[in-house]
């Protein structure tokens, strides 16, 4: 018997009971197991930002040679925000696709009897999902230089919360819809359906002024606009004098009734409906047996 209780203290055994201590512990967890999964995924690290890299320098600057009304802007100035946004929402939507992973090859069954709230799953997911996300989003920022964006720390810091708030959202989103799916290839195919229109919609590649009325009404109801649009506020008081009239001629912003929506308020819309997707995921896994 000493010998066995040698051991369990040796090797850290400890008997969990559902306190909210535990659930801090399994937040801990599950974030920190996404981050090592980052981490080890060598291929993914290196062919994430192919993607963003190519609408940046390629179409962004396609898209300037035709296009006239830039007030003296490089195009690819006012892309740079919606890329970063590109970035991070290819990550978050599809970090959820490892729940659907561990699904099909049986260790979701293993976390979810765990001694725990299954909402401390869902949350360590989320934030872990986040944080990747994130770290996607930051590795865009070091492009800035080459489309005339200052590297400013203030800038950055406003930039990298604005992209840890849509992270958490679009990664909610991911795990409320993973919920409920048993095969990857399926997950993959209803995150098509979502991943293009959000992105297109939310005027990351063009500007959301002079559009047809049913492509306006579009724009609004899409979520990551109201993410996009903070971070091209950022970026445009941040270049300097040219900045005034590039707004006026690129960046006219969400409006409702042609109110402009201030930047704080945008912010909550995207607080709100992550925590909302956050509410559903966690509905989902209640669910799930």
């Amino acid at each position: 018997m000493a010998t066995v209780t040698d051991s369990a203290a040796v090797i850290g055994v400890r008997e969990t009971t559902g306190t909210f201590r535990d659930d801090l512990r399994a937040i801990a967890m599950v974030w920190r197991r996404e981050l090592i999964r980052f981490a080890r995924n060598r291929t993914r690290l290196i062919t994430a930002p192919v993607q963003p890299l190519l609408f940046l320098l390629v179409l962004g600057t396609g898209l300037g040679a035709i296009t006239t009304k830039t007030a003296g802007l490089d195009f690819r100035t006012f892309m740079f925000p919606g890329v970063i946004a590109m970035s991070v929402l290819f990550t978050a939507i599809f970090s959820a696709i490892s729940i659907v992973w561990d699904r099909e090859f049986g260790f979701m069954r293993e976390m979810l009897v765990a001694p725990v709230h299954r909402s401390a799953l869902v949350i360590g997911k989320c934030l872990g999902g986040a944080t990747v996300a994130t770290v996607q989003g930051c590795v865009m920022l070091l492009l800035a230089g080459l489309v005339h964006v200052p590297y400013s720390p203030t800038l950055f810091l406003v930039l990298i919360l604005e992209m840890g708030l849509l992270a958490f959202t679009l990664t909610a989103f991911g795990t409320m819809v993973a919920g409920r799916m048993n095969q990857v290839e399926s997950f993959q195919v209803v995150m098509q359906l979502f991943v293009l229109p959000l992105f297109f919609l939310s005027g990351a590649v063009f500007p959301l002024k002079g559009l047809p009325e049913w492509l306006t009404v579009l724009t609004k109801i899409d979520p990551l606009s109201y993410a996009v649009d903070p971070m091209r506020r950022t970026v445009f008081a941040h270049i300097g004098g040219r900045a005034a009239v590039a707004a006026r001629t690129l960046n006219p912003g969400m409006s409702w009734n042609a109110w402009r929506l201030p930047t704080g308020l945008e912010l909550v819309i995207v607080g709100v409906l992550g925590l909302l997707m956050l509410g559903g995921a966690m509905y989902q896994f209640a669910r799930a047996e």
